[in-house]
């Protein structure tokens, strides 16, 4: 039986890189003594399978996970209530689990799935003017080419379309910037965003608020936050300004 976990990353622990936070998560499921499954093999892992890895630096209130229990379909549903308590504990400051619900067979993997981030850049208040300009001219663009380098190689190719809604949010200090980036065929990472138009706009902390699923014309989370989820305020403003919060849908998650 499989769960998908909501779980955050926030503070010192944004430094820690993806390939250290499996291995934290590795150690973490073994501390809260959960019934995983392993793999075959010599060297047997905890079947646990990540989403969209998340840049090493970056902040994020929507990572989702998958771990394989080795349990009865009568006793997923305690296992899963009890998963965010059990794991939240034997996980170091800044990672914390904040929702747990068993999965539906056949759901699609989270890489396969998620169509779609919403993220928050924080931008000084020095570069305020800039954000808002630099937002605009995003916006009237016909087109935005982005250049990629891979393997010795320099590839052109337009992301207009991955790129969707933007908001600049007045914060306490400084602004907010919102944008929902897509992630097919190929995810349209932050830092690529930033530089799409030239000069390339600044920021300071980047988080990720949510991550999407499209089908059928309709958007939601793999797994949605509880109301008042998302804190501090600015985050929740935020998350509202955008429309998207979305609720589980109910194929997905077997509640």
């Amino acid at each position: 039986m499989r769960v998908r976990l909501r779980w955050s990353k926030q503070g010192k622990i944004r430094f820690c890189g993806h390939r250290d936070a499996a291995r934290i998560w590795e150690r973490a499921v073994r501390r809260a003594e959960l019934p995983v499954a392993y793999s075959q093999g010599f060297s047997p892992r905890p079947r646990i399978s990540f989403g969209l890895a998340l840049a090493t630096g970056q902040e994020s209130v929507a990572e989702y996970l998958d771990v394989d229990l080795r349990v009865s379909p009568e006793e997923i549903f305690g296992w899963a209530a009890c998963m965010p308590e059990r794991l939240s504990g034997a996980l170091p400051d800044g990672m914390a689990v904040t929702d747990a619900c068993p999965l539906r067979p056949g759901a699609a993997s989270l890489q396969e799935a998620v169509t779609s981030c919403i993220w928050e850049f924080a931008v000084a208040e020095a570069e305020a003017a800039f954000a808002a300009e630099w937002v605009e001219r995003v916006r009237s663009a016909e087109s935005l080419p982005l250049q990629r380098e891979r393997k010795g190689r320099t590839t052109t190719s337009d992301v207009r379309t991955a790129v969707g809604d933007l908001h600049i949010l007045d914060a306490s200090v400084g602004s907010v910037l919102v944008a929902e980036l897509g992630t097919k065929p190929r995810a349209v990472r932050p830092a690529e965003f930033l530089r799409l138009i030239a000069p390339p706009l600044a920021a300071g902390r980047v988080r990720r608020l949510h991550q999407l699923i499209t089908r059928d014309g309709e958007r939601y989370e793999p797994l949605a936050p509880e109301a008042g989820a998302l804190a501090p305020a600015g985050d929740a403003l935020a998350a509202a300004s955008t429309g998207a919060v979305p609720a589980a849908q109910q194929e997905v998650c077997a509640r």
